[in-house]
């Protein structure tokens, strides 16, 4: 692994143990519901503020096994890469990152140089797809795009899936 890429994920670590210490552990929402809910930390790509996401969205095994860990179970089942790869086509992602995610107008996903470091983990790269960036990309999560519309989680970590299948790591490190 290159010096690049373990400084990227030993400052995304750093980040989410200082994310951890702060929030005890879980997310905003299972925080404010005062529920027994053990869940990662969501943070804005924006400006890294906490991010409420409905913990009822997260409602297949692999979403439920995402939020708890921050490790998406997809990686590598060829279903779920098929399935992510429809949704990056049916959400115009590859009009800006390409048809494998390398990049075009937009940022290469697959590279060692990402344009947010967070985008080396799952976690990240769920939290940038989900409520978008400053860059011009919007979000794609259910609900921000439009009422009714938008990728669940479980649609969020098989297009990551998908994404991860063309690179050189897993995002799971």
């Amino acid at each position: 692994m290159g010096v690049i890429m373990r400084s990227i994920l030993l400052t995304t670590l750093l980040a989410a143990m200082l994310a951890a210490c702060n929030s005890g552990g879980q997310s905003g929402a299972a925080a404010d519901a005062g529920s027994d809910i053990k869940a990662i930390q969501f943070v804005t790509t924006q400006d890294g503020q906490p991010m409420e996401i409905d913990l009822k969205m997260f409602d297949t095994p692999a979403a439920k096994e995402f939020l708890a860990t921050g490790k998406n179970p997809y990686i590598g089942n060829e279903e779920a890469i098929k399935e992510g790869k429809k949704r990056f086509n049916l959400f115009s992602c590859v009009a800006c990152h390409g048809g494998h995610g390398e990049g075009a107008v937009g940022p290469g996903l697959i590279g060692e140089n990402f344009r947010y470091a967070k985008n080396a983990t799952n976690k990240g790269m769920f939290e940038t797809i989900w409520h978008g960036t400053n860059g011009g990309m919007g979000a794609k999560g259910f609900g921000l795009m439009a009422p009714d519309d938008g990728l669940k989680p479980d649609d969020v970590l098989k297009v990551i899936a998908f994404i991860r299948s063309h690179a050189k790591i897993t995002g799971n490190e």
